[in-house]
């Protein structure tokens, strides 16, 4: 019985027609064209690149910005550059420079508000007193304005107390010091005479070395015979008095012939043995003398040492 069903149900499937089972959008033929074929894959119109290119991103104003200390190297760079263009105008010498009171190390790291070590402040020192040694007529209005950023707010070299001047009786009034003792001198036109707290230099300094100490600033410049000195000591040894005249005769000499500064603070070269004479008057010797300290000797000398 199963079997002749079987039969049966094959036989009726054989007979049956064959249908096309495609689905619609398969049997259906569409013609593309290569116009229409390249729209459909370009992804964005072409560039003109004629256009002025934008960055996508912000550029930094400064070539520094992503250095240590951008501010700082800003700073350096510009005043390197300043250096470089007028290297060629002409210069004078560091002490005919006008004086300029440059910032501080302090307030400059401050106004930058970078770790700046002091060794890297002097370079910019360094740029602004060559920037400075320009001559003063020909120093463009650009340097000028730079170096004026760099220095303080109150000039300390501006206010400066008057040059001293001969009194009614043409003498000149000078005070020196060294170690503890104390000279005031008063010089005036003569023919040499010399007076030490009212006796004569001979009495005052036994020795010659403290007498050529004490008028080593008449000696140097040859005006032993041209100046009356009249001098009142004070204070500390013999030594320090003769050191101290020195350079309270120095200064009164000053006032009379302000041209003998550099002879009084090199030296001058002697005619007779070509040997230089080193002068060294108006210079202050600030040095003193060291304290004695408990338990040694003297400031530093120490007692022999004993094993028992």
């Amino acid at each position: 019985m199963r079997s002749a069903y079987r039969s049966l149900r094959i036989r009726e499937l054989n007979n049956r027609p064959i249908q096309a089972s495609l689905p619609a959008k398969a049997t259906s033929s569409r013609s593309f064209s290569s116009t229409q074929q390249r729209a459909a894959v370009e992804a964005a119109a072409p560039y003109n690149f004629s256009e002025q290119i934008i960055p996508t991103r912000v550029l930094p104003a400064s070539p520094s910005y992503f250095t240590a200390s951008p501010q700082f190297n800003d700073s350096i760079l510009h005043l390197q550059s300043l250096v470089k263009e007028f290297e060629t105008l002409p210069t004078v010498s560091g002490d005919q420079a006008p004086r300029r009171a440059w910032v501080k190390y302090g307030h400059f790291k401050g106004a930058l508000g970078e770790p700046i070590s002091a060794a890297r402040y002097s370079k910019i020192i360094a740029l602004l007193q060559r920037l400075n040694r320009i001559q003063p007529r020909l120093m463009p209005p650009k340097v000028k304005s730079t170096m004026k950023d760099y220095l303080r707010a109150s000039d300390p070299y501006a206010a400066q107390p008057p040059p001293p001047q001969l009194d009614g009786c043409g003498r000149a009034r000078a005070i020196g010091r060294r170690k503890t003792s104390t000279a005031q001198v008063f010089l005036v036109e003569g023919s040499g005479e010399v007076l030490v707290n009212g006796k004569s230099i001979v009495q005052a300094f036994p020795r010659i070395h403290d007498r050529e100490s004490a008028l080593w600033a008449l000696k140097i410049t040859k005006r032993i015979d041209k100046y009356n000195v009249w001098a009142l000591v004070g204070g500390g040894g013999v030594t320090g008095q003769a050191e101290s005249v020195t350079l309270a005769l120095a200064r009164a000499l000053l006032i009379h012939e302000p041209g003998l500064k550099p002879v009084l603070r090199r030296g001058v070269r002697s005619d007779a043995n070509e040997v230089f004479q080193k002068a060294g008057c108006v210079t202050v010797d600030p040095r003193q003398v060291e304290r004695k300290k408990p338990g040694r000797l003297k400031a530093r000398k120490k007692p022999a040492w004993v094993k028992r």
